[in-house]
């Protein structure tokens, strides 16, 4: 078997579960393929990226193989071709994102058909169910080799075009969380839905793993690891954070990610008086994650939904903070139930209840036995039902 991976963007710092989740393939002993869309160029790279960034197939949008490979498709089957072209088209019509992703998409897709047969490659797996599983039917119609795709959250929180075409015309399809599998389902004609299964994402539970000592004096640290994002909520962790300084609570935030958000983060630390109790770390690689995870005490992330509809799916990072046995306070939507049960790996609040998530927070400060308790179910869950190497 030789799987050939598509996604928007390699490597993207923050889709880590798509870079480990292509390595735990590949350790059992699956050929694996990388066909990104774009080139990330992202200031940090994590290492065990580097040896799949040399192998990847990366190539621009048009160039002369492209057009030749375009050109030798339409001579041999210029019917295939264009009817292809025109359900991808007529599928993306009255979505300019898209339709400009379909058009920009089709050529290079094309040629990626071409190296796919060549590579010899055997099924397609596509992540992110908008633009890379676009190119993952594109390849199908014109080679035949099956392909599936993983949906993850904003790609069909906010948008669900093209859907039910890709479903049907997929081997399965595959999403992190039964509240995707629903949303999903509703695409479907009936008896579709059964193509469509529930993979959680996963963690490396030898890398991410409890302290042999979590005993520690001074302030507690709280860590919210998630890029700085409007979804990811930091607005209401830095008011909880704020509510618990007035409350004398002696803590340290640590926020580890990088963003479009990061400016207003900093002007709103600046504005509650939290400079000294809320740290702002950027990009991070996997260790260094990892060191701040085992040094903390409590995992938060107060996701909210945004005004443009984006969603979570399940948080990778709150799995990772499970994993090292850290309790979590998390938000009550879309997918994270399924992760973190409230009252036994953590708490849930409402999102944008910043008097709830104050309170959890304050709880789980001031109770060590708590946190040790809630840590400890939190690691099970990690292991029973978030494996990398079992869900790969």
């Amino acid at each position: 078997m030789k799987i050939a991976y598509v996604m928007s963007r390699f490597p993207k710092h923050t889709e880590t579960f798509i870079l480990y989740e292509m390595l735990a393939v590949e350790a059992q002993g699956v050929s694996v393929e990388v066909y990104p869309l774009l080139k990330q160029r992202d200031t940090v790279v994590h290492q065990e990226a580097l040896a799949l960034v040399k192998r990847a197939h990366y190539m621009p949008f048009v160039s002369l193989p492209i057009l030749s490979s375009n050109i030798a498709v339409i001579r041999s089957n210029a019917a295939l071709y264009f009817r292809t072209l025109l359900e991808v088209l007529r599928g993306a019509f009255g979505n300019a994102n898209f339709l400009f992703g379909a058009i920009s998409a089709f050529p290079k897709a094309v040629h990626f058909s071409k190296m796919m047969v060549e590579e010899q490659v055997t099924h397609i797996h596509a992540h992110f169910s908008n633009h890379p599983a676009v190119a993952a039917l594109i390849v199908h119609r014109l080679t035949g080799i099956p392909f599936s795709f993983t949906a993850h959250g904003h790609d069909i929180h906010k948008d669900r075009t093209m859907l039910r075409e890709k479903i049907e015309a997929a081997a399965f399809a595959v999403t992190v969380s039964g509240y995707n599998k629903s949303l999903m389902a509703k695409e479907c004609p009936p008896g579709t839905d059964s193509k469509i299964h529930v993979i959680h994402c996963g963690v490396d539970t030898r890398l991410f793993k409890v302290p042999v000592s979590s005993d520690r004096e001074g302030a507690i640290n709280i860590i919210c690891v998630a890029s700085l994002l409007e979804v990811k909520g930091h607005t209401y962790l830095i008011q909880a954070c704020k509510l618990l300084q007035d409350r004398g609570v002696d803590f340290i935030c640590h926020l580890v990610g990088e963003g479009d958000y990061r400016a207003r983060i900093e002007n709103e630390i600046k504005q509650s008086g939290l400079d000294d109790c809320i740290k702002l770390h950027g990009a991070c690689t996997q260790p260094h994650v990892r060191e701040l995870l085992v040094r903390s005490d409590v995992f938060v992330l107060a996701s909210a939904p945004t005004r443009k509809g984006a969603r979570e799916g399940i948080p990778v990072s709150l799995m990772e903070g499970m994993a090292v046995g850290l309790p979590v306070v998390a938000s009550d939507i879309s997918g994270i139930p399924e992760l973190v049960e409230n009252g036994v790996s953590g708490f849930l609040t409402p999102p944008k209840d910043v008097n709830a998530l104050a309170e959890s927070i304050g709880t789980l400060i001031k109770d060590v036995a708590l946190r040790k308790k809630m840590g400890a179910a939190a690691r099970e869950v990690i292991l029973r039902d978030f494996n990398l190497e079992s869900n790969a």
